[in-house]
């Protein structure tokens, strides 16, 4: 199947395309980000509309293309498109190093999908990016994210908080 993007960014692999996320994602996004475990395990945004939808889309993910040359990427099914979830680097706010995040609809957990678009978006960090260790940080209780991390390679480095009044979390790092 041949896939047409106007996003500059894309990544395919085996299943997946993982391209630019763009206002017209914003009905995905508001179900991804409502997700219980997203609120869980990411925390709540407070995104209840499609117009706040779409600004989180500008400020956030397209900002960090202009602005960096990365973001989280809208992950989609090679064979139709199908919009499944969320992968890619984030430069955050009081960590050191780039941070891989990832985020799927609960249809598409457990499929395989996060490890394989997370060891695209690796790929692509070490190999055209040029980092030399990406970080990775998730809620202590998020044990498949973990499992799927520490899959990937990612080593525990130590407990943090990203801001003074925010929870304790794991810091994970991976080496390349």
């Amino acid at each position: 199947m041949n896939f047409q993007s106007d996003s500059l960014f894309q990544l395919e692999t085996d299943r997946l395309i993982l391209c630019e996320l763009s206002q017209d994602d914003a009905a995905f996004m508001l179900e991804l980000i409502n997700d219980p475990d997203w609120i869980r395990f990411i925390g709540d945004r407070g995104i209840r509309t499609l117009e706040e939808a779409r600004n989180h889309i500008i400020q956030g993910p397209i900002a960090s293309y202009t602005q960096h040359g990365f973001g989280l990427y809208l992950t989609k099914l090679k064979e139709d498109s199908t919009p499944i979830g969320i992968c890619g680097l984030v430069n955050r706010e009081g960590l050191d190093d780039v941070d891989l995040g990832f985020a799927f609809l609960p249809a598409f957990r457990t499929k395989g999908y996060g490890l394989e678009s997370a060891s695209a978006i690796i790929n692509h960090a070490k190999d055209v990016l040029q980092l030399k260790r990406l970080a990775a940080v998730t809620d202590p209780e998020n044990v498949a994210s973990i499992k799927l991390l520490e899959k990937m390679g990612f080593v525990f480095e130590k407990m943090i908080r990203l801001s003074d009044d925010g929870d304790e979390i794991n810091l994970f790092l991976l080496e390349f």
